[in-house]
């Protein structure tokens, strides 16, 4: 099969997010001046080491907010974010925090998630998360399309869950991160194996 997305492709549900796959997922804290707020993004991922920086990108937009969500909206209003690194045992918060909430609810509220302030930036971040990173805006570039925003982030804080660190090294195996698939599909890290590069 080969389509074009400018003609559609035909089939039940959208090809495209199950073929880029697995996603990490950033889940995303701001604070603006309607309050704190707390959403999953799967268009998400590190981008450079030195200064360490990440992305994410928004591609809808709610009522209240005009041409975006409630993630970006306050990101422009203060600049910063916090992304929360989302472990299998907090997929039912992750999820309920997705919805499309009025402006102002605050989703760690809703989803029983104790809140903890950043240390760097003015913006809460999930207390238990396996790590978080602070971050400020370096940049929101829109994309062609309607409502797609890419946010790059600097992370100027880095929390890093105790019980996560093994003989000094972040152990995944310790939380299992969350991935998303596409569809209304997700999977979980349990296996882990290690190549040596070329060189090394």
């Amino acid at each position: 099969m080969f389509y074009r997305p400018e003609d559609g492709h035909g089939l039940p549900h959208n090809p495209f997010n199950a073929i880029v796959t697995p996603r990490p997922i950033g889940w995303i804290s701001t604070r603006g001046a309607l309050g704190d707020n707390l959403a999953p993004y799967s268009f998400f991922n590190a981008v450079a080491y030195v200064p360490p920086q990440v992305m994410f990108a928004s591609t809808s937009a709610k009522d209240d907010r005009g041409d975006t969500k409630d993630s970006v909206a306050q990101l422009r209003e203060r600049g910063v974010f916090c992304v929360n690194i989302v472990e299998y045992a907090m997929r039912d918060a992750m999820n309920l925090s997705s919805g499309p909430w009025q402006a102002g609810q605050d989703e760690f509220e809703m989803a029983g998630l104790e809140k903890a302030e950043c240390e760097t930036i003015d913006c809460p971040r999930v207390a238990r998360a396996p790590a978080a990173l602070e971050c400020k805006v370096v940049q929101i570039v829109q994309l062609p399309g309607k409502s797609n925003f890419v946010t790059f982030g600097e992370v100027t804080g880095v929390h890093l869950r105790d019980d996560c660190l093994v003989d000094g090294i972040f152990d995944i195996t310790r939380f299992h991160p969350l991935s998303r698939l596409g569809y209304r599909d997700y999977t979980v890290v349990r296996e882990l194996f290690s190549l040596k590069r070329p060189g090394e």
